[in-house]
């Protein structure tokens, strides 16, 4: 430090003093924190009062300073793909920071990938899920090979053979980066959509050729989710139709030659998996995606020969549930941002959270999360072992109802809550700026808004049971409040022509979709959470003068209730 003619040091001066400046929000435990995960944890997740001592030492984590710097060096020094080795031999490796596979690291051994497939129950998805979130809730890009690992499971299910070799690591909480044989643990990516096809995945143009006890792909993948990931679910066509595949990134024991003899790779060698590029992503930095080429690349069938979508759509179901517990994750984190800032800044004489207008707006949003985060919980629950018929009925239909609404809510939840923080908010050194770029992932992956909209509705014409169980979920908060109980009657009606003739109502299939799943978030929260949360949420959602920008709740709301669970 340097001292001026005055005998000052240039820090010392009073325009360098911080003043009314939130301070850092750090060392704080995000479970302890997180008011109504915790509580729907236990009620709608049915998860056991136990259930919190494990995810108590992951919210300690996750709030750590360590963590959050590692949160931070993610993004901010994205994946690098080397396609080459200095030699020249091909490799298609793609390096990511250290502290990336730190992140992932502490999510797989704290088991937020499959720990409800290892350890099944009642509560065991509510468990896993609320871990999931909690990683979720700092650093996101992390989310999706342990969000594919947990999805991956059940289409693996259907292959006792593949099972059996490839369930005990994805079940283990050990996680090691290499490309090596010998691994306790592994992860799984996915490989779906092609650049000729988009969504309409039955357009792929990847081939199967059968070759001794399993088949050779070719072909070009427009989208590769973690492609450094141990194994991968591929959809490729063969003379059934479209198939599902497994594909190891690297060659498993008894594969000893190619399509020719003597030419192919070996046990323990790369399989033929060459990554083009990597996408140049609005978000979810941290996180790798890729084109990759098929030639002649081993794969493994799971499930029927020809029933390709049906295996993966397990996967599908899971990973949509994902999304919303994603986005809820980071519908926390912008709270709790948001918060933290308006409890500690001061402007016009008091503290911004006592504001009216300010109170508002994070009452809002702190009610939106809530929202997300219960039927979240509700549908982790339906996904548990022991759902029987009516349950899996339910969680066909909401989970796609909720998807639908959930991640559109996401990315203007964001925003809002980076106008709290001003200019900070805009900042890369805060972490709204990346939550603001995040949140629209959800919303594209595994189906955008349209994509899901007709679903719902081929699902209410394939399976009219569904539709049956979510107006079942529905009646369990009925009697409860007259706006609710006039709001279901309305949407039961809307639905009733609609089971008859689903294509008919394809234009207007998203207000429809948007209908149900305020219903459902409200039908939860009357049931389960305070009635100043339940109460403010009935009137601004499903009142005739609601609104959905932030920061319109009725004066009659209780802002200091609801943001006490903030």
């Amino acid at each position: 430090m340097t001292v001026d003619d005055a005998g000052t040091a240039p820090d010392s001066r009073p325009t360098h003093q911080v003043l009314n400046q939130p301070p850092p929000r750090v060392d704080i435990n995000e479970c302890a924190a997180n008011v109504p995960l915790m509580d729907y944890l236990v009620t709608i997740g049915e998860a056991g009062a136990g259930a919190t001592e494990e995810l108590d030492r992951a919210g300690a984590v996750v709030g750590s300073a360590q963590f959050q710097e590692d949160a931070r060096l993610a993004h901010k020094y994205p994946p690098i793909l080397h396609t080459h080795s200095k030699y020249g031999q091909r490799i298609d490796e793609v390096e990511y920071h250290p502290s990336y596979h730190r992140i992932l690291g502490q999510a797989v051994a704290a088991g937020a990938h499959t720990s409800a497939w290892a350890e099944p129950g009642a509560g065991a998805n509510a468990r896993r899920s609320a871990a999931f979130m909690l990683f979720a809730q700092v650093e996101p890009g992390h989310a999706c090979p342990v969000s594919m690992s947990h999805a991956a499971v059940e289409p693996l299910r259907l292959t006792p053979e593949l099972a059996g070799e490839w369930l005990p690591r994805l079940y283990s909480r050990e996680y090691s980066p290499e490309l090596t044989t010998g691994k306790p643990g592994a992860l799984f990516g996915m490989a779906m959509t092609e650049k000729q096809g988009g969504s309409d995945v039955r357009a792929n143009t990847t081939r199967a050729i059968p070759f001794e006890d399993h088949h050779l792909l070719t072909g070009h993948k427009w989208f590769c989710s973690a492609p450094m990931s141990d194994a991968f679910l591929v959809l490729a066509q063969d003379d059934a139709g479209l198939g599902c595949f497994l594909v190891p990134r690297l060659i498993p024991g008894g594969v000893s030659t190619g399509p020719t003899a003597g030419t192919g790779p070996t046990a323990g060698e790369r399989n033929p998996f060459l990554i083009q590029r990597l996408k140049d992503k609005a978000g979810n930095r941290s996180n790798a995606s890729g084109e990759v080429e098929f030639a002649n690349t081993h794969g493994w069938r799971i499930g029927e020969p020809g029933r390709g979508v049906r295996a993966i759509m397990g996967m599908v179901a899971q990973t949509r549930l994902d999304c919303v517990l994603g986005t809820a994750a980071g519908m926390r984190q912008s709270v709790a941002e948001a918060a933290w800032h308006a409890r500690h800044r001061r402007a016009f004489g008091a503290r911004l959270v006592d504001q009216p207008a300010m109170a508002n707006v994070l009452a809002d949003l702190a009610l939106e999360a809530e929202a997300a985060t219960a039927v979240g919980m509700r549908l982790s629950r339906a996904f548990d072992d022991d759902a029987g018929p009516a349950e899996r009925a339910f969680r066909r239909l909401a989970t796609a109802v909720s998807k639908y609404w959930v991640c559109k809510r996401g990315p203007n939840h964001a925003y809002e809550a980076m106008e709290c923080l001003g200019g900070n908010g805009y900042i890369e050194d805060f972490p709204l700026a990346m939550r603001y770029r995040e949140q629209p992932v959800m919303a594209i992956w595994e189906g955008t808004g349209n994509v899901i909209a007709l679903d719902v509705l081929r699902a209410m014409g394939t399976e009219p049971e569904s539709v049956d169980a979510f107006f079942a979920e529905l009646r369990a908060a009925s009697g409860a409040d007259e706006l609710f109980d006039a709001f279901v009657a309305g949407l039961k009606e809307a639905v009733s022509p609609v089971r008859a003739a689903p294509a008919d109502f394809a234009g207007s299939a998203r207000t429809l979709v948007e209908k149900m799943a305020l219903a459902l978030q409200a039908s939860l929260l009357i049931r389960y959470a305070p009635p100043a949360v339940a109460d403010a949420f009935v009137v601004s959602r499903l009142g005739p003068d609601r609104c959905f920008n932030y920061g319109n709740l009725p004066a009659s709301s209780d802002f200091a209730g609801i943001l006490a669970r903030a």
